[in-house]
């Protein structure tokens, strides 16, 4: 039978101050945080769930649970931390709080295998991973930095420039992606909420972007897929059966190590209230930031073709040509540190240097000051430091006849990467680009505060599955909720 929830959210409401206040019958069982939590789900609406996923369940059989209480279940589990579905399954059987609030009659759970059958019928794809099990059993490890802190160069052939282009020329279809009915329920019940609150400025969004590590195993996990070694061959080149396909072998600069799993790459709104994300793509560990970026900001700009990005603000692993032309082009401000390694100082017009900050060095050495910008022709203006209308240029070497000193005119054409608008030695921009860390606060709050690496799945299809309820939970720990909400004034009448 098709998965019907007759009544819809008003049901499931019901449903739970019908049987808190048969099992819990004075209010002051719960603590406040536990309150917070249960006023929270009892608010989630998740018809839409119900709706996408019911022409995944066959119309014969035995009844199956409700799409939405299995969801809300999982959710519940990861905002209670509880990490494995066995111990969660074995939690819902015990525990009256955690059935009533998923919406199962408390005795009546669903056990282990539901769980994951529901999660299947989230991923859109025949398989678990992405790539194939079978991949050449040699092949080129990334090399640890000499340098503490610094990032591992990348291993992949393609440059910046190149991979631009490409992604620049194709299309990405939603109905394509294993994890577009993930990515619905997402946008559908906490995304497009978050913007309807006014937390999300569709019109006007900074796009703060980070990589981070994501370890799934303590190490490799391949065999040999041939029968080399009952013919005495120890050491063959056929390919090798890896349990974990799509992971590889990647540096963490933060802690200075190699590790085994992806490189998540979030794209988070860095003007909203909560530094909520919005799009995130997991890549292989070796996948270095420059890439992950284009990767997951080309996709999430063909499925929120509604969200108009004005700033990007991203890290000193992005400082590449590329990256400031594409902004020119689509009318987007670069918030990008500079990469010290690739050069700054440059010549400007013979005689002048720019440097680090973009700020022209008159031949004296001197830092030239400020005296205007012409954003209609995309230039800004220097002059003198020493130099003043009223008394002229002091230096003991001028380069200019004019009294009113040598004057220089950056042309942000010339070199797009330097001549940034504002410039970045100006109050204006270190404070757009401090908003940058917003991207870190949000990895953290997946990482840290709900446990991302505690999944401990081997598919890529878990892992989104964890990774993108993750998400639904920070956009509805935004969410702001009134303290006396109907069910507590409800219990609180009983009691």
């Amino acid at each position: 039978m098709l998965p019907v929830n007759p009544g819809g959210h008003a049901a499931y409401q019901n449903f739970v101050a019908t049987n808190l206040r048969k099992y819990y019958p004075n209010p002051d069982s719960f603590s406040r945080t536990t309150w917070d939590i249960i006023e929270r789900f009892w608010n989630l609406d998740l018809s839409y769930t119900d709706e996408l996923l019911r022409s995944k369940y066959s119309v014969f059989g035995p009844k199956p649970r409700t799409p939405s209480c299995m969801q809300r279940s999982y959710l519940l589990s990861i905002d209670f931390k509880i990490h494995s579905l066995t111990d969660w399954a074995a939690q819902l059987k015990i525990n009256p709080l955690y059935a009533i609030l998923s919406g199962f009659e408390f005795g009546d759970t669903p056990g282990v295998g539901t769980f994951y059958d529901f999660l299947s019928r989230l991923w859109d794809s025949d398989s678990p991973n992405l790539s194939s099990h079978l991949r050449p059993a040699k092949e080129k490890k990334i090399k640890s930095p000499v340098r503490k802190g610094a990032k591992a160069e990348p291993l992949e052939k393609v440059s910046v420039d190149q991979l631009l282009d490409q992604l620049e020329s194709t299309s990405f279809i939603l109905e394509d992606q294993p994890y577009a009915s993930l990515f619905k329920i997402y946008h559908r019940e906490f995304l497009s909420q978050s913007i309807a609150k006014g937390l999300i400025d569709p019109s006007d969004l900074s796009i703060a972007g980070d990589g981070t590590p994501v370890v799934t195993s303590a190490r490799e996990r391949k065999h040999p897929a041939c029968n080399c070694s009952e013919k005495g061959i120890t050491d063959c080149s056929c390919d090798r059966f890896f349990s974990q396909p799509d992971c590889d072998i990647g540096w963490d600069s933060s802690r200075d190590r190699f590790y085994f799993g992806y490189d998540l790459y979030m794209l988070v709104a860095a003007n909203s209230e909560s530094d909520l994300p919005v799009f995130p793509l997991l890549n292989p560990a070796s996948k270095h930031d420059s890439l992950g970026f284009l990767e997951t900001w080309f996709r999430m700009r063909s499925f929120l073709p509604d969200l108009h990005v004005s700033k990007w603000l991203l890290d000193s692993a992005h400082d590449a040509m590329p990256y400031y032309i594409y902004c020119r082009k689509n009318h987007i401000r670069p918030f990008i540190d500079l990469n010290v390694k690739r050069g700054i100082k440059v010549k400007y017009k013979n005689d002048f240097t720019i440097g680090e900050d973009g700020v022209p060095v008159c031949k004296a050495g001197r830092k030239m000051r400020h005296d205007g910008s012409e954003l209609s022709k995309g230039r800004l203006k220097f002059r003198c430091p020493l130099a003043s209308r009223k008394y002229g240029c002091s230096c003991t070497h001028p380069c200019s006849d004019s009294k009113y000193g040598r004057t220089v005119h950056l042309v942000m054409k010339d070199n797009p990467r330097l001549i940034n608008f504002p410039p970045r030695d100006t109050k204006e921009w270190k404070k757009e680009f401090n908003a940058r860390t917003s991207a870190e606060r949000s990895n953290k709050r997946e990482k840290i505060d709900f446990q991302l690496e505690s999944g401990r799945h081997r598919s890529t299809k878990m892992w989104y599955c964890r990774l993108y309820h993750i998400m639904m939970l920070q956009h509805l720990d935004a969410w702001d909720l009134p303290f006396e909400s109907p069910l507590r004034k409800l219990i609180w009448k009983v009691a």
